[in-house]
């Protein structure tokens, strides 16, 4: 196992995320703890030495079975983490309540790392408000000791980052992002590594696999990558992608199965770093992913001076092609939730003005109906 440098401390590369363990007849809430016990005795038997979870995970039961699973080992041999759930709005004046309730699920005094959970358009206006006092806690906790870094993890665009990051960047030790080569472009991955970067706040990754779209590829891509590193599995090449970029100090995955954590743990028994030329052939691959399924928006913004409604037509297109591209999934209903009810797709008339001016001929019309349609909105 590699290990990277934080502070004082030297965490595996890779670390055991806990939100898709194994589960009994494909029941989200039925965690079958066996097999979550065997893999982390693998993973705490191979190196891996952080342990991510959240309040919300398998429906509230992650926490307590890996606070289960930890607890039969010396508490100095692994890191914690878990997260304040402000996903949920109701959250937002409980957070005393549920930090307690969080020690007392996962059996420990403290947790080496806790994070503001899922920073995004939604919430970010709750996460700044004083009156719920999220913040001033969490500092008083890191202070009490019961918190020994402090984080946040971030689904929302850059903006919303730096919303944050300019009220409690000077306090904010790491931050967990959806990073990977699909992503590097499309969800801007790249400009908010480097806005991380400015503030010297090294980068946790999330969904380094973009939920296993990146563990399989056409068949045209497999074999142009097979050539360039014969022995590397595909898999391999998005954590080979993470392992070349600069300020990436933890990778999460969310193994389901023995078999998943084998393989990665394989693969970060070593750093392998792309070369220029691999790093360039990889994100061609993904940009001709995408490109199959999304509209070619390039946010030139003429739309909007056309649009009678007034719609934030680049936003919503850029949604749009995320919820296409991952055929569903949390992050469009979720920013879709702070936008004013005459701002959605729901809101176009279809009088077709904007596509009158489109540089890329996109029929936006039809997006905006397609995607209300998926959102019944």
């Amino acid at each position: 196992m590699i290990y990277r440098d934080f502070q004082d401390m030297k965490l595996s590369g890779l670390g055991m995320g806990a939100m898709r363990l194994p589960v009994i007849d494909g029941d989200d809430a039925r965690i079958d703890e066996a097999q979550a016990l065997k893999m982390v005795d693998y993973a705490m038997e191979h190196g891996v030495n952080y342990y991510d979870t959240a309040w919300g995970y398998h429906d509230g039961h992650s926490e307590t079975v890996m606070g289960k699973a930890l607890g039969r080992y010396p508490r100095e041999k692994f890191y914690l983490a878990t997260k304040f759930p402000g996903y949920d709005l109701a959250n937002m004046d409980k957070v005393e309540e549920i930090f307690e309730n969080q020690l007392e699920k996962c059996g420990v005094e403290y947790f080496d790392f806790y994070l503001f959970h899922n920073v995004c358009e939604m919430n970010i206006d709750a996460y700044l408000d004083e009156k719920y006092g999220i913040f001033d806690y969490l500092m008083k906790q890191k202070k009490a000791g019961k918190i020994r870094h402090l984080g946040f993890s971030a689904h929302g665009n850059l903006d919303v980052m730096k919303r944050f990051l300019e009220a409690y960047g000077k306090d904010m030790e790491f931050c967990q992002i959806q990073l990977n080569y699909l992503d590097w472009s499309f969800q801007n991955a790249k400009e908010k590594v480097e806005l991380l970067r400015s503030y010297n706040i090294p980068v946790w990754v999330m969904e380094p696999l973009r939920g296993g779209k990146l563990a399989k590829l056409a068949e045209e891509d497999e074999k142009t990558l097979k050539e360039l590193r014969p022995q590397e599995a595909i898999p391999a090449w998005a954590f080979r992608f993470l392992q070349s970029i600069p300020g990436v100090t933890m990778v999460l995955s969310g193994m389901s199965n023995l078999e998943q954590m084998q393989d990665n743990i394989h693969t970060f028994e070593e750093d392998k770093p792309l070369n220029e030329k691999e790093m360039e052939i990889l994100l061609e691959i993904a940009d001709k992913m995408v490109k199959k399924i999304v509209l070619p928006c390039t946010a030139c913004h003429y739309c909007t001076s056309h649009c009678p409604q007034g719609l934030p037509i680049p936003e919503l297109l850029a949604l749009y092609n995320e919820h296409c591209f991952t055929e569903g999934g949390f992050i469009a209903p979720m920013a879709l939730a702070a936008f004013p009810k005459d701002k959605l797709p729901s809101a176009c008339i279809g009088c077709r003005s904007c596509e009158a001016v489109c540089p890329q001929q996109i029929k936006i019309s039809e997006a905006m109906a397609d995607f209300a349609k998926k959102l019944n909105l």
